[in-house]
């Protein structure tokens, strides 16, 4: 049975990029969508964007939107987010795990013992904070019975990217969509990890626009941040939802499968041909 009516959504780490896409399209679909992110203010981060500007464009379209200031690194206030949503809610339907921290030197050529060591503060708010989320997440899902949760990763999970620092949280979230979702079946709440693509958000957009000659051509193949949204609310609403359970799944093919395009009304390609194929895991479960 899809989840079609009433939905109740939470999106970490959308002040801005790809969190902010899928709150937004999200919210199209007249869902409550909880949005959480670090910047309660215009001017405190370098990139535009702030939770309760998200909240707002949410609640414009047609959804309600509910920001809430959280820092995922600290589980106190991971815990008292899903307290929020119990209290005011009663319910969540869909967890979009997003919030992901961007340490400088990410992009740097070089080997990995050249680059900052805080790199590896991507296994806090990424990794880990994908982990605490869900983890208080869980009994809100398995008391509906019904549900949906989403790893937002990518190609780094499978192919050289960044680093192994990314690389192995990419890998991480992979898998624990994997794990999880065993732990979830009997609940019929659905675990996905899902590839997207290169995004045009704010970063990628400032960058493409500084040096416009090197980025044009690939530019025009970067997505919406909303396409996954679309994608995550078209596989929500599937009603054999629980056979995409417990897979990594690249957004693109999923987006062709399930008949999505992006906001422009085309279909964005898939990189698998250049950036490899999604993992698959056994099918053993130890105990």
């Amino acid at each position: 049975m899809g989840l079609t009516e009433d939905r109740v959504a939470l999106v970490t780490g959308a002040s801005r990029g790809a969190g902010k896409g899928i709150a937004l399209a999200l919210g199209e679909t007249g869902a409550t969508v909880y949005v959480t992110g670090r910047t309660r203010s215009a001017g405190d981060a370098d990139l535009p964007g702030t939770v309760a500007a998200t909240a707002e464009e949410i609640t414009r379209r047609g959804g309600v939107g509910i920001p809430v200031i959280c820092d995922h690194s600290d589980d106190a206030q991971v815990e008292a987010l899903f307290k929020q949503v119990e209290r005011e809610s009663g319910r969540l339907d869909i967890l979009v795990n997003n919030a992901f921290t961007i340490p400088d030197g990410l992009t740097a050529k070089g080997p990995f013992w050249e680059k900052p060591l805080a790199l590896q503060d991507m296994f806090d708010v990424g990794m880990r904070s994908a982990y605490v989320a869900t983890y208080y997440a869980g009994p809100l899902l398995a008391k509906n019975k019904a549900g949906l949760v989403v790893n937002t990763s990518s190609f780094g999970g499978s192919c050289y990217m960044h680093g192994p620092a990314y690389g192995a949280g990419k890998a991480a979230v992979d898998k624990m969509a994997h794990d999880m979702a065993v732990d979830f079946k009997p609940y019929n709440v659905a675990v996905i990890s899902l590839w997207m693509g290169l995004l045009k958000t704010e970063r990628n957009t400032a960058l493409f626009d500084s040096v416009p000659d090197r980025y044009k051509g690939i530019a025009a193949t970067a997505e919406s941040p909303e396409f996954s949204g679309r994608i995550i609310d078209a596989l929500a609403r599937h009603p054999e939802l629980m056979s995409w359970s417990g897979q990594v799944l690249i957004g693109a093919e999923l987006g062709e499968q399930l008949g999505v395009v992006d906001t422009d009304g085309k279909q964005p390609a898939s990189h698998r041909a250049v950036l490899g194929d999604p993992p698959t895991y056994s099918k053993s479960v130890v105990e």
